[in-house]
């Protein structure tokens, strides 16, 4: 049986929050299925989760080198599924994928290497969107005092997420001499 997204959603429980960390958002989903709450569906910044089995699921999220659309990412995204990860949702480049926890552990990065570029992938993704609010907040500055208020969201956009990039950028550093220490 086939279920569309309106259906889901209204038999989902819906519930609304905004992460710039995506390993924060990640133990939250994985604490949620913990206690029997499904992620089905997600579309900023709502979650769609349904009632099931407490920790029936094991959930990831990954940043897509390219948007899930292209060839790409639908390759990949059919590989996770030949292995038994469903996708769950896709936003921007950001996908949503759960395993069934009685198949074992589910980790999608187990390498350094592969940690710091999923990393440096996330800094150059939020640097982008530091950039786009950049170019308004200064130009929204100078127009009205309307558009003074706009620039205001775009500056506290900017911190937001330049806070977030200290954060990654110190986790390269981190894996990096984790790397260095471990693989002489």
């Amino acid at each position: 049986m086939e279920i569309n997204s309106y259906e889901v959603k209204r038999m989902a429980i819906k519930m609304t929050k905004i992460f710039i960390d995506y390993e924060k958002e990640e133990k939250w989903l994985n604490e949620m299925a913990a206690k029997g709450l499904h992620l089905v569906n997600y579309s900023f910044p709502k979650y769609y989760f349904e009632k099931g089995e407490p920790g029936e699921y094991c959930y990831r999220i990954q940043l897509l080198d390219n948007l899930p659309t292209h060839q790409e990412s639908k390759e990949y995204i059919e590989f996770m599924e030949e292995n038994e990860v469903e996708h769950i949702a896709s936003n921007v480049r950001w996908v949503y994928f759960r395993k069934r926890a009685v198949d074992g552990p589910f980790e999608i990065f187990s390498d350094y290497k592969s940690k710091i570029k999923h990393y440096s992938n996330i800094v150059t993704f939020m640097s982008i969107f530091i950039f786009v609010n950049f170019i308004p907040a200064i130009y929204n500055m100078t127009i009205s005092r309307i558009n003074m208020y706009v620039s205001l969201l775009n500056w506290l956009a900017i911190i937001l997420l330049g806070f977030a990039m200290i954060i990654y950028m110190r986790r390269i550093n981190q894996l990096k001499k984790a790397e260095r220490l471990y693989h002489k």
